[in-house]
């Protein structure tokens, strides 16, 4: 089997054990990831991560619930735990402050939370407002804590309106903020539409978006 193979089979497997919420696998496969010299981010990246937004698919289909969704947080957690000692110092690059919350209306937080989680991987300081975040709040937060980025999640069309709001409170506060928008009905339309400055499709894109934004090298 050839380095890429392997590199690829393991990667599937850690994936696969953070859906089967297996905490037990999920650590014992990221322990060999770094035996046989993957790098640790691309594990958190293309392993885990991958994991957890198949485990926000299946909860969005409604054959995942809470507790599955919670189990596989746990392994997801496990793994990054054992990761994150080995995760070099040039990969975790983020220098900035990130505010991240659900727009208040919507309470859905997978996405942002595995967000949160990849941004903390990469060395970026997170202020996670939560889920259902008054509009104001955010302004306040970015005030209180001089944050670069503020990052805005909607995974309801109804909901998404609410971007437009913060942007235009933000712009009026401090125009220098960059703003990062995700979730399901977001896309380079809204970006264009709202006046923010980017949007990421998956948790990986948006350490890579953050990085972008801040003019931060990218990981390779």
């Amino acid at each position: 089997m050839s380095a890429l193979q392997e590199r690829q089979e393991l990667l599937h497997h850690i994936r696969d054990a953070v859906v089967d919420y297996d905490e037990e696998v999920t650590v014992e496969l990221c322990s060999n990831a770094i035996q046989v010299g993957l790098d640790a981010y691309d594990v958190v990246a293309n392993g885990l991560a991958l994991g957890m937004e198949e485990v926000g698919q299946l909860y969005e289909q409604k054959e995942y619930f809470v507790p599955e969704v919670l189990m596989c947080s746990d392994a997801f957690y496990a793994g990054l735990q054992h990761l994150k000692p080995h995760i070099r110092s040039d990969a975790a690059t983020g220098s900035g402050q990130v505010i991240i919350g659900t727009v208040e209306g919507d309470v859905h937080d997978i996405g942002k939370n595995l967000v949160k989680l990849m941004l903390e991987a990469a060395g970026f300081v997170v202020h996670d407002l939560g889920k259902d975040v008054p509009l104001d709040k955010f302004v306040q937060e970015q005030q209180r804590t001089g944050a670069d980025i503020i990052a805005l999640s909607a995974l309801m069309t109804t909901s998404m309106l609410a971007i437009p709001v913060v942007i235009e409170k933000m712009r009026a506060v401090n125009p220098n903020v960059k703003i990062l928008i995700g979730g399901a009905p977001v896309s380079q339309e809204s970006v264009d539409l709202y006046g923010a400055d980017g949007y990421a499709e998956t948790a990986a894109r948006a350490v890579d978006e953050a990085r972008r934004l801040l003019d931060l090298p990218y990981q390779e």
